[in-house]
C-alpha cells in the first residue's frame, strides 16, 4: 500500500503511460496528482480520461484545471445572442489568458467529445482537492499544486486563497515547516536557482519539488513513492 505522487503532466499522455509502467501501482497504493493535468501537450483530455478510470488516484486541482473549467462550461453552452452579451471583459479575458497558456489541445479534445461525456469531464474536474495532508512512515507530507503564497508560521491551511495554493511559487530556499515536507509541482525544476540536478525531482528544505517541465526540450515526468523516496521518470520529451 504504497504512495506515490505526480504532477503537472500537462497532456503528455504517452510519458503518463510510460511512467505508471515503471511504478508497477497496485491495487492498494494511491497516486496522487498535484495539477495541471491539462493543455499544452497532445493529449490532455485522453490523460484525463485515463484518470476517471483509477479508483486509485486522487486528483488535486493546479492552475491550468481553474482556468479551464469556466471556459468549459462556456463551450458547453449554445452559442445564442443573449449569451454573447454575457460575455464579460473577466470572461473574455480569462479565455485569452487560457489561451496563451496552451489550451488549444484542451479545447480541440473536449469539443471531440459527446455531451454527456464532455459533462462528465467538467463534473470530475470540479470534484479535485485543493491540497492533500499524508503521514506515511512517521512522516506528514502536505500536498499541495503551486506553493503557499502569503506564508507566515502559524497560518492556517484555511486561510490560503486558492490564488495562493494554485498560483503563488513556492519558496524553495525557506524552510515552511520544521516537521513537515511540502511536496508541490508547478514550478519546472529546471527554473529552481540553486536545484543540483535541474529537470530531476528537488529536495531541500523539506520540500519535494516534482514538475520537471515535461513538456519542455528538456523535460521529462516525475514520481516520488513517499514509502521510499524512491524516484521515478518517464524518457525525455522530444
Amino acid at each position: 500500500m504504497a504512495i506515490y505522487v505526480t504532477s503537472d503532466i500537462h497532456g503528455q499522455y504517452d510519458m503518463f503511460m510510460e511512467l505508471l509502467e515503471k511504478i508497477n501501482l497496485q491495487e492498494g497504493d494511491t497516486l496522487y496528482i498535484l495539477g495541471d493535468v491539462l493543455d499544452r501537450g497532445p493529449h490532455p483530455i485522453k490523460t484525463l480520461m485515463k484518470l476517471m478510470e483509477m479508483p486509485n488516484a486522487v486528483c488535486l486541482v493546479g492552475n491550468h484545471e481553474v482556468m479551464a473549467v469556466e471556459c468549459l462550461e462556456l463551450l458547453m453552452t449554445k452559442i445564442t445572442e443573449k449569451n454573447i452579451k454575457k460575455l464579460n471583459e473577466t470572461m473574455v479575458e480569462n479565455l485569452l489568458t487560457w489561451m496563451y497558456n496552451g489550451a488549444r489541445t484542451t479545447i480541440d479534445e473536449f469539443r471531440a467529445l459527446d455531451r454527456e461525456m464532455r459533462q462528465s469531464v467538467l463534473d470530475f474536474i470540479n470534484e479535485f482537492q485543493i491540497y492533500e495532508e499524508v503521514s506515511v512512515g512517521g512522516k506528514d507530507y502536505l500536498l499541495v499544486h503551486a506553493g503557499l503564497g502569503g506564508f507566515y508560521p502559524g497560518k492556517e491551511m484555511e486561510e490560503y486563497s486558492l490564488d495562493e495554493l494554485i498560483w503563488s511559487r513556492a519558496e524553495y530556499d525557506i524552510q515552511y515547516f520544521e516537521d513537515i515536507y511540502v511536496v508541490t509541482g508547478h514550478t519546472p525544476t529546471q527554473t529552481i536557482i540553486g536545484n543540483p540536478r535541474p529537470g530531476y525531482i528537488f529536495k531541500g528544505f523539506n520540500h519535494i519539488a516534482i514538475d520537471c517541465g515535461c513538456y519542455r526540450p528538456d523535460g521529462r515526468l516525475a514520481a516520488i513513492c513517499l514509502d521510499t523516496g524512491e524516484e521515478f521518470y518517464s524518457s525525455n520529451n522530444k
